[in-house]
């Protein structure tokens, strides 16, 4: 078996069966007719105690009659209720809502801006680097993804002739329990800075901190692999690679060395995409590209993207580039080219939370999540001074969005930050 296989199996969460509840309806429709026929022979045992002037035997009969009736009516109130529960409950079973956020580059390295502004004032405490509105949100998806850019480690050099090299101390890990973060990728060009040792303690870091990552691993198997998560009874997959570095000082994985997933050449990719497809109700694919502090989009971006939907994508969502990038709608489905900063130096750029809000109500027990309402929302903000903040006046957040709107695609946003495929 290969690793491959091996991971997919390990977080089979096999056909995932919601309760039944047929027989439970079943022998209360059952019950119901019984009592139903009860009580139509009572009511002809009263008009047959009736018929005559009744003596004291009669009417004694006559009230015996009354009470057992009433005690029926009760039994069969009861019933209904139960079977109107039973139905509501079925029905809450079959109905799903949950959400996915995402969020672009964030850096928790101590020898680098973000976490040097807290050092500076003194505080361990995340709220002071990210705006606590901005938190709420992402603590209130219900899988929350962040591109980690830089590696957590007390080991290692940085790597000779690259210039910009980060590295935190892994203890910072729990910042990312702060935010609500459930994933994090690391198919980017920072996942190596300080070599090969550094990168292995990042993988041992997130593993110990119960995070899971994507992109990354021990072996191109590992790396090349889609992370599988579980929300609503439905299996969210999450497949990462990069092509982001001219100079190329972060290492592919092979199949004996450590490294992460590059999609310089988009085949490895798209196979994981597949099979990612096979094996989850919903595909996000996650490519680390573009051209820094650009938002003109290069064309390996815009193939790539339409050929990770063809392959089986339900969502493109990608980062690098430091800044916002535009938004197409593909197939019906979205591609973020790029999610810029969240909170990674201190330059002044507009950034945001993405929300993927997928809701619908399953045709029976088993059936796969299609046919779901599927809502992009944005939540905008902006990264100054080390600080990432939510645009919380209608100017800002009407600024950052109609910006947006201009260099996107074939897409309107809307006031409240929902974004709709362009008809014309």
């Amino acid at each position: 078996m290969s690793l491959t296989e091996k991971r997919i199996q390990e977080d089979d969460f096999g056909s995932m069966k919601r309760p039944n509840n047929n027989k439970r309806r079943d022998k209360s429709f059952r019950l119901i007719g019984l009592l139903l026929a009860g009580l139509v022979l009572f009511g002809t045992m009263q008009q047959e105690v009736h018929a005559e002037e009744p003596g004291p035997a009669e009417t004694a009969a006559g009230k015996a009659v009354e009470q057992m009736a009433s005690g029926l009516q009760k039994i069969f109130s009861q019933i209904l209720k139960e079977a109107d529960a039973a139905k509501e409950a079925e029905e809450k079973a079959r109905s799903y809502d949950f959400t996915l956020g995402f969020a672009g580059d964030i850096c928790l390295a101590d020898n680098y801006i973000p976490m040097q502004h807290l050092q500076a004032i003194g505080s361990e405490d995340i709220s002071d680097g990210i705006d606590p509105r901005f938190i709420e949100i992402m603590k209130g998806m219900d899988k929350m993804w962040i591109n980690n850019e830089f590696v957590y480690s007390r080991r290692g050099e940085p790597l000779p002739t690259k210039m910009w090299t980060f590295c935190g101390d892994p203890d910072n890990v729990s910042y990312l329990k702060d935010l609500g973060v459930d994933i994090v990728g690391l198919a980017n060009n920072h996942s190596f800075d300080f070599g090969e040792v550094s990168f292995l303690d990042t993988l041992e870091t997130l593993e110990k901190a119960e995070i899971p990552y994507v992109g990354a691993g021990r072996n191109l198997e590992q790396a090349g692999a889609p992370v599988y998560l579980e929300t609503n009874g439905f299996r969210i997959a999450y497949v990462a690679a990069s092509r982001a570095e001219y100079t190329v000082y972060t290492p592919e994985a092979t199949d004996t060395e450590p490294g992460i997933l590059w999609c310089y050449d988009y085949t490895r990719f798209l196979e994981s995409i597949q099979t990612a497809a096979e094996n989850a109700d919903y595909v996000i694919a996650l490519p680390h590209w573009g051209v820094e502090h650009s938002t003109v989009l290069e064309e390996e971006q815009i193939y790539g993207a339409h050929a990770l939907i063809d392959a089986g994508a339900d969502a493109v969502i990608g980062a690098h580039p430091h800044i916002l990038q535009g938004i197409e709608y593909y197939e019906g489905k979205p591609i973020l080219y790029s999610l810029g900063n969240f909170w990674f130096d201190d330059y002044d750029i507009d950034t945001l939370v993405a929300e993927l809000h997928i809701k619908g109500r399953r045709t029976d027990a088993d059936a796969p999540l299609k046919d779901a309402e599927i809502e992009l929302r944005l939540y905008p903000g902006t990264q100054s001074g080390a600080y990432t903040a939510l645009a919380d006046t209608e100017e800002w957040k009407n600024r950052i969005l109609q910006y947006l709107e201009g260099i996107s695609v074939n897409v309107n946003i809307d006031e409240d930050g929902v974004v709709h495929a362009d008809s014309e």
